[in-house]
């Protein structure tokens, strides 16, 4: 019978060192790169868990990256609009405090002011964050407005905002120039005050006629083209007695002429003088009626034409007078193709803050878009490009009245009105969506958070009880080692009787 020695090739504490060998270096990888394997077969039940967390976390941070650009556009929108805001302060109180003087152009301090600032919204409106044009709505790669030099002096196919004003100047004023009104006596004790076409949208428009002249009877507004008339009757007015005439200007205010009965010799400024009958109290009443409206119409009328301009041109689509000759026309018709198109940006019909959206959570998102045309910004730029393009001669004996007219004017509209969007709105919206993300960001976190802890537990390890277990390991293959030598020394002959 053969005797098979004891083979280490074969032996089960062999398979059992190189089991414990393997789990030592399995330990070592763990211990080194603190994860419970380098695959996920190795991970264990609970991967499932751990990749589905892992997706979420991906989300979350795809998230925050969106949320860091928005904030960034945010951020970069927000200071142009505080710009914008400084400068309708800035052209607000120039307007308000600033001298009639007129420099060599024709223009006061106010307006130089006006135009400077101009050019400096004109830029801000064109502000980009990386490639984004910021308030050209969803027109991202397109300048939001055009030049300052084509708003307001034009191209060479298309008028700019000095001809527009210029053109509609003309259209208010009249070949008369008493603001398209016909002052006439009907009879020899009347006076009577017309429009000159019904309908039509320019120079004054009768608002209401009273009188506190002894024995005279007013009526109107009233007929097509409406008229005013006041007759005096019988009867003289008294000395101090008034007549007042109420209009309606194109750019919505209002202008009341008062004209006071006077017995003076001459009679002071605004009153007329008493004469020795009534068809002579009425033949001055006209005289002073026709003075007061003419200085009326080129103060007020003028300053209000300007405005209505701004209107016209900054309006979608921007208006021109619609005939020829200018003094006579009646119509405003489109000027899309022969007028400078100001804004340059998406002018759709959607909300301008959706113009740009955003997802930045699995059921929110926000919107951060802005157009340079929206009511607010289009209101104050029109209003600084007004001021800025209107020219008044120093020759002008009114000058004075003119300028201050319409400084008046630039200063009621940079002025918040209620119900009117404002630049500070804006402000207000880019906020909420600031808010908004800050919130997500805070429920992110916390999910983030547990999310990490999912993943950290199926397949992170803990390095002490790694350590520990490695230093097992070692002493239990140390024995395993000194056990094998010893095994792989026995031979028969040790347990073999000598001699």
């Amino acid at each position: 019978m053969a005797i098979n020695s004891v083979g280490i090739g074969t032996s089960i504490l062999n398979q059992s060192v190189v089991d414990l060998k393997n789990q030592l270096t399995e330990l070592q990888s763990q211990l080194t790169t603190g994860k419970k394997s380098t695959s996920y077969a190795g991970m264990g039940v609970n991967e499932g868990f751990a990749i589905a967390a892992r997706a979420q976390l991906a989300s979350i941070s795809a998230f925050s990256d969106t949320m860091s650009n928005i904030n960034t556009n945010i951020g970069v929108a927000n200071t142009a609009l505080q710009s914008m805001v400084d400068i309708g302060t800035t052209v607000l109180n120039s307007a308000n405090s600033s001298s009639p003087a007129l420099n060599s152009a024709g223009q006061t301090i106010g307006q130089q002011t006006a135009t400077s600032q101009l050019s400096s919204m004109l830029g801000i409106l064109n502000t980009q964050a990386g490639d984004r044009y910021l308030f050209s709505g969803s027109a991202i790669n397109t300048p939001s407005v055009a030049s300052m030099d084509d708003i307001l002096n034009g191209t060479a196919t298309q008028a700019g905002l000095k001809q527009v004003i210029s053109e509609r100047q003309q259209a208010d004023l009249g070949t008369s120039g008493l603001g398209r009104l016909i002052i006439s006596s009907p009879t020899p004790t009347s006076v009577q005050v017309a429009e000159d076409v019904a309908g039509s949208p320019f120079g004054f428009k009768l608002n209401a006629i009273s009188s506190s002249l002894t024995g005279s009877i007013v009526t109107g507004p009233t007929g097509s083209p409406s008229a005013v008339s006041v007759d005096l009757g019988v009867t003289n007015p008294s000395n101090g007695d008034k007549v007042s005439f109420k209009f309606n200007l194109p750019d919505g205010t209002t202008e009341t002429i008062q004209l006071t009965a006077s017995s003076a010799t001459p009679p002071p400024a605004g009153s007329f003088a008493i004469g020795a009958t009534p068809a002579a109290t009425a033949a001055n009443l006209n005289a002073a009626l026709n003075t007061a409206i003419g200085t009326l119409a080129n103060t007020s009328l003028v300053a209000a034409s300007a405005i209505a301009a701004g209107n016209d041109f900054f309006g979608a689509p921007p208006q021109r007078v619609g005939t020829t000759p200018l003094g006579s026309a009646t119509t405003l018709v489109n000027g899309t193709a022969n007028t400078v198109s100001w804004y340059t940006g998406e002018a759709g019909p959607g909300a301008a803050r959706a113009t740009a959206t955003a997802r930045v959570d699995q059921s929110v998102t926000v919107q951060y878009g802005a157009r340079a045309n929206e009511s607010a910004i289009r209101l104050q730029l029109q209003t600084l490009a007004v001021f800025s393009a209107v020219t008044t001669s120093t020759a002008n004996p009114n000058a004075g009245a003119q300028v201050a007219a319409l400084s008046q004017r630039v200063a009621q509209n940079l002025t918040p009105q209620p119900g009117q969007q404002t630049i500070e709105d804006i402000q207000s919206d880019f906020a909420t969506a600031q808010m908004t993300m800050k919130d997500a960001t805070s429920r992110q976190k916390q999910t983030q958070g547990m999310l990490q802890g999912i993943v950290d537990q199926a397949e992170n390890v803990a390095p002490d009880q790694v350590a520990s277990e490695i230093l097992a390991l070692q002493t239990a293959l140390q024995a395993s080692y000194q056990t094998t030598s010893m095994l792989s020394q026995l031979t028969l002959t040790k347990y073999l009787p000598i001699g």
